[in-house]
This record gives C-alpha cells, sequence and structure tokens, in this order.
C-alpha cells in the first residue's frame, strides 16, 4: 500500500477528491512514543487530515494543524510542507486514555496555518470546533472558509492511517445537478478496513464504479527529519557550562527529547568535555 496521496477527479460531474494512505511512515510517526489509544486516534486522524488538505492546496506551502488544548492533552501539532514531509507531536497526562476525541479537542483551540513563498508572513485561520467528529469539523471549516462543499472519510489504525476527501467544484451543478449527492451517498458507503487495506485504485472501482473518472500519479509521503547534532550542541553551548556540568553531576547523562521531530539526544561525560574543549577553562572538576 505505501505512503502517499493520490488526486482524481470526475470529470463528467467536476467533482475532485484525493486518498491518503500511511502504513510505515504512521509507523515511524508513533515509534517509541507510547501515545494513548485516544491521543493516537486523534493524532491519526488530524495527520489524514492535514495531507488532504495540504495536497489540495492552491499554491505550495508548509500547512500546520495546531491544537491548544488544556490538560490531560495541552498541544497536539502536525506539520506538513510542500513535499509532503510530515511530522507531528502530542503533549498529554497519562490519565488521558479514557477520554473521547471530540471531548479533547473541545477542550481547546485548533487553529490551521499556512505558510508558502507568495506570502509575507503565516496566515492563520482558527478552525471551529463543530460536529461530531474531526471529519464534520473540517467538513463545516471548508463550508464556512471556501463556500465549497466537501466530505472526508477518516480511517485510523495501529498500523495504518487512510482518508477519502470529496469536493464539490461551483462548476458541478451545472454538469449533473445530482452528481454531488449521488457521489457523497456512495462514498458514505466505505468501511474503515476498505480505505486502511485497498489500494486507490481498487477503492474507487468499489465506490464508484458506473462513474467515470481520472486517477492521478500519487504523491510519496514521507517523514525525513534527521537528527540535528549540530543545533542541539549549540543549544547546550548556549545553555553554558556551568549549567551543563551541573546536570550532567546530578544526571549521570544528559537526555534532550526532541519531540516534534521524535528523535533523542544523549551526552555523556566524554561528549560534554567534547563539546566544552575548546572553550575557557575546558577541564572542570566534576564531583
Amino acid at each position: 500500500m505505501g505512503n502517499y496521496v493520490q488526486r482524481f477527479l470526475f470529470d463528467d460531474l467536476d467533482i475532485r477528491g484525493s486518498i491518503v494512505h500511511l502504513g510505515s511512515v504512521w509507523e515511524q510517526l508513533l515509534a517509541k512514543r507510547d501515545y494513548p489509544e485516544s491521543v493516537a486516534l486523534l493524532l491519526g486522524q488530524m495527520s489524514a487530515t492535514t495531507l488532504l488538505l495540504a495536497d489540495n492546496l492552491k499554491q505550495p506551502g508548509r500547512l500546520t494543524l495546531q491544537l491548544h488544548g488544556t490538560p490531560p492533552l495541552s498541544l497536539l501539532v502536525v506539520d506538513c510542507n510542500e513535499g509532503l514531509n510530515i511530522r507531528c507531536m502530542a503533549h498529554h497526562d497519562k490519565n488521558i486514555s479514557d477520554f473521547q476525541i471530540m471531548k479533547l479537542l473541545r477542550q481547546g483551540q485548533l487553529s490551521l496555518i499556512l505558510d508558502t513563498l507568495s506570502m509575507r508572513e503565516p496566515y492563520q485561520s482558527i478552525v471551529p470546533i463543530v460536529g461530531a467528529n474531526v471529519a464534520e469539523m473540517f467538513e463545516h471549516y471548508l463550508d464556512q472558509s471556501e463556500q465549497l462543499p466537501s466530505r472526508f472519510f477518516l480511517a485510523t489504525s495501529p498500523n495504518e492511517i487512510a482518508g477519502l476527501f470529496l469536493q464539490k467544484t461551483p462548476s458541478s451543478d451545472h454538469r449533473d445537478p445530482d452528481g454531488w449527492a449521488r457521489i457523497e451517498t456512495l462514498a458514505a458507503t466505505v468501511q474503515d478496513k476498505e480505505l486502511l487495506r485497498l489500494p486507490s485504485e481498487s477503492l474507487l472501482q468499489l465506490l464508484f464504479h458506473e462513474e467515470t473518472l481520472r486517477l492521478y500519479e500519487p504523491q510519496v509521503v514521507t517523514h525525513d527529519y534527521p537528527k540535528d547534532w549540530d543545533k542541539v550542541r549549540n543549544m547546550l553551548r548556549t545553555l553554558g557550562r556551568e549549567e551543563v556540568y551541573d546536570a550532567l553531576q546530578d544526571l549521570g547523562v544528559i537526555v534532550i527529547h526532541d519531540d516534534f521531530n521524535n528523535h533523542e539526544y544523549r551526552f555523556d561525560r566524554e561528549a560534554i568535555d567534547t563539546l566544552f574543549a575548546n572553550t575557557p577553562e575546558s577541564s572542570p572538576t566534576v564531583h
């Protein structure tokens, strides 16, 4: 199945759509994080939505969904650049496992941030938390912001996430007054297991076998944010020799977590000595 977003178009109806599927990339995003089921489910639905929206931007750019909440979910961020390179994170309390997705959402404020080369500064919009689920919430948002009826169908599992996006264009009713209602009704029959397991062509054939559509080449989704040791070393130098060695004395090893890119950096005594070797007082005594 792979990791991709793939667009399609109903030529006779002027209705567009996209399918997203993440397999190994979703496993990368969750690796070593041990998110509770409710957090992983919300993060999966937000990640699928972000990719579907990012791939349909009029101008390529970086798209970020950011939820500022209160305990037990204080922060959730999904970020995707113009190349569909995605990263995400969530900060939560340990006692969050019994919370429902929409309860988590309604305790915070969700914003959409778009940054393109043509913009002097990023555009930010507040996403109204309206509806019974994430799909309905973004359907409402697009209907209000773009005046274009849209549908999202999202599915998440521990190993995969998937989504189907449909959007009516202004010329749809001129092509077929009943077209949008028909496509919407057919799409609503999709099951989670079909979204997660069927390739795009098979899924579209299953749902819309009597319709004529054009399927475009898939766009690959990645999670490619390598470790940046120089950045972390510079941060430690900025903190200063005394503070870093005090921390090393207390902990025995300095561990820095980059939650957004899902990396861990570890510095033992030898690594810290090397870090400060070219600065004054390069060999402090630590008891």
